[in-house]
């Protein structure tokens, strides 16, 4: 370490009361969090891009420093689920620190990060009073029948990501290689459906079975061709 001719050549005085860090409350507890590994809690907020065209809702589910659990949804350009799709594989496993100073993709994300990291290191998150905070899976109970509006991407560092809900529709089966990375995905087009059943004549819907029904809406996205397996998102 460098100092300057005027530092070096000044009288040192001893350091007086030695105050550390104000308590925080957190899951319960009052914490005085000197380290990243002291921040723990769940809590959730909005970001929006620069030119506020969208939005994103990130719900996060912290335990001794490290995401366990992340929640993306996203409203805006169609291009944000995809943003949202891998924010949610980036997420989980990462410290607070890491994922604040991680590009994630979209700008609405990274704001949301940002909000949501300050709320956290600052003692303000959802479960600052819950004994204990909130188990993994929490932020998925927010979810109503496992759907958002227009991007929905569910992942956990246990299990990995799960892509609920695209801006092409909702997916039925996530595509995995032999490594059980995801490679595509199959969804239906549920705006679709719903203007074919309002046109068309319910003995025309009579005779049609639920399968066929479905396959007339549902189409695939990326190599899902060459899946080793294909799982469904919201059972596997």
């Amino acid at each position: 370490m460098n100092f300057t001719n005027e530092v070096k050549q000044m009288v040192c005085v001893a350091k007086g009361p030695k105050h550390g860090p104000a308590p925080i409350p957190q899951e319960g507890a009052w914490t005085k969090a000197k380290e990243i590994k002291d921040i723990s809690g769940l809590t959730h907020g909005v970001g929006w891009c620069a030119p506020q065209q969208g939005a994103c809702k990130l719900t996060l589910n912290v335990k001794d420093g490290i995401i366990q659990e992340a929640l993306v949804e996203t409203i805006g350009c169609s291009g944000m689920t995809h943003s949202a799709a891998m924010a949610a594989e980036i997420l989980p496993g990462k410290t607070l620190l890491e994922a604040l100073n991680t590009d994630l993709v979209c700008d609405a994300i990274n704001t949301a990060m940002r909000e949501l990291f300050l709320q956290i290191v600052y003692g303000r998150t959802q479960t600052a009073f819950s004994e204990g905070g909130l188990p993994i899976g929490a932020g998925l109970e927010d979810l109503k029948q496992l759907r958002s509006i227009t991007g929905t991407m569910y992942s956990t560092k246990e299990k990995g990501v799960r892509y609920l809900e695209m801006a092409e529709g909702y997916v039925t089966g996530l595509a995995l290689d032999k490594q059980n990375k995801v490679i595509g995905y199959e969804f239906v087009n549920l705006g679709k459906m719903m203007e074919f059943v309002n046109k068309t004549p319910e003995a025309e819907l009579e005779k049609m079975s639920v399968k066929d029904f479905v396959k007339k809406f549902q189409k695939s996205y990326g190599r899902f061709a060459d899946a080793a397996k294909v799982i469904n998102p919201r059972k596997a």
